[in-house]
């Protein structure tokens, strides 16, 4: 089972630098295909809006037949044969299709992996479990900035789609025979989504499950490649070095959440702190949008450092579900995350172009300043929450 578990984080891996890796190519896309940066968006919206909507089969299939045939049968089709699609795209109509695909092949690995903690592990354990698979994880959206932008650069976007086409197979074939399925819940009743979805307790913390993501996943899933290079002028490798900057950022606010919530004692308000510390850098992006690219992808990189209370939130849920829905459980909130980030993308690509005029930093105004106002709506139903640290 460890090196079971250690593939599934490689997976992760992958579904990171899969969700990400759009940023850096939006100038060789827009050179090669003519794709511009609304149509980025769309196709980023599309990589989590199909990922969210794979999180009920998802969910099911993982409580039915267990993560290791789940992860491995849809990485394998799914990321394998969508990144050969995208190295071979010829329109933006292939990027989408390439998108839907990998989003597919990527929605179960996290899950799987939180479904074995979820049965294995202590409750204590598993924010700090999630929250260091998360943050190794999260290595993929520090591969997908700058080495993504030397690799096109090198052998060009086409050849670096093919060989992650080749990787993402192999690393599905190893998590097939690798990884151990546990045992199955033993129930008196059974159960399904919509038991959870009775739950009350469960209805305002899917309102900051949708929101918590948005901005540090829309940010840094494809609008700080627009942002820097029309604002401030910066090239591919400047936007790959900006990225890389946040990506980091992303990381050490993930492994610094994991063990919060036992310090503290509390999962609830360490998720308030940090959503409103995310606030306040999203807040200066939208009111100072073009005084400095350095202070800019400062803000950017505090998003995603503050930003990174997803592990958490899943806990938090996780705390009110019942052993036998733990796999329908977390992919609800899984669901609520990424599709709130699919749904972010495809408004704030409609925002970018609604506002392109003699203004450069008026679409990014919008863009920012529609992300905190999400944030500050959920954050605000959150308040009224639960708090449980079982």
């Amino acid at each position: 089972m460890q090196i079971g578990l250690i593939l599934l984080t490689v997976a992760y891996v992958l579904s990171q630098f899969f969700r990400a890796f759009l940023a850096v190519l939006s100038g060789p896309l827009q050179q090669d295909l003519g794709v511009d940066a609304e149509a980025l968006a769309f196709a980023s919206g599309l990589w989590f809006i199909s990922f969210a909507a794979m999180q009920i089969p998802v969910g099911w299939a993982l409580d039915t037949i267990g993560p290791k045939r789940t992860a491995s049968a849809l990485m394998l089709v799914g990321c394998g044969g969508g990144a050969m699609l995208f190295a071979a795209a010829g329109s933006a109509l292939h990027i989408n299709l390439a998108m839907i695909l990998i989003g597919i092949g990527c929605s179960p690995v996290l899950m799987a992996s939180f479904y074995i903690f979820a049965r294995e592990f202590s409750p204590q354990k598993f924010a700090t479990l999630a929250g260091l698979i998360i943050g190794i994880g999260t290595l993929g959206n520090l591969i997908s900035s700058y080495p993504m932008a030397l690799a096109e650069d090198l052998v060009g976007w086409r050849t670096s789609m093919l060989a992650l086409a080749g990787l993402s197979a192999l690393v599905a074939v190893g998590v097939q025979f690798t990884v151990r399925d546990p045992a199955k819940a033993q129930a008196t009743t059974k159960g399904s989504l919509l038991d959870l979805l009775r739950m009350p307790v469960i209805w305002l913390i899917l309102p900051i499950a949708l929101v918590n993501y948005m901005p540090p996943g829309a940010i840094r899933g494809i609008w700080i490649g627009p942002y820097l290079q029309d604002v401030f002028g910066y090239d591919t490798a400047q936007v790959g070095i900006a990225s890389m900057v946040m990506s980091a950022a992303m990381i050490g606010g993930v492994l610094l959440y994991g063990p919060l919530d036992r310090i503290f004692g509390t999962r609830k308000w360490v998720i308030v702190a940090g959503s409103t510390l995310t606030l306040v850098c999203i807040g200066w992006l939208w009111m100072f949008p073009a005084a400095s690219p350095v202070v800019s992808i400062a803000m950017m990189s505090g998003v995603g450092f503050f930003g990174a209370t997803f592990p958490v939130i899943m806990a938090h849920g996780k705390s009110f579900f019942p052993a036998h829905l733990a796999g329908r459980g977390v992919t609800l909130l899984n669901l609520f995350g990424i599709g709130g980030v699919g749904l972010a993308q495809f408004a704030t690509g409609r925002l970018h172009t609604a506002y392109q005029g003699s203004d450069v930093t008026a679409p990014y105004t919008a863009v920012f300043g529609f992300l905190g106002l999400m944030l500050a709506v959920g954050l605000a139903l959150y308040l009224f929450s639960k708090d449980n640290t079982g």
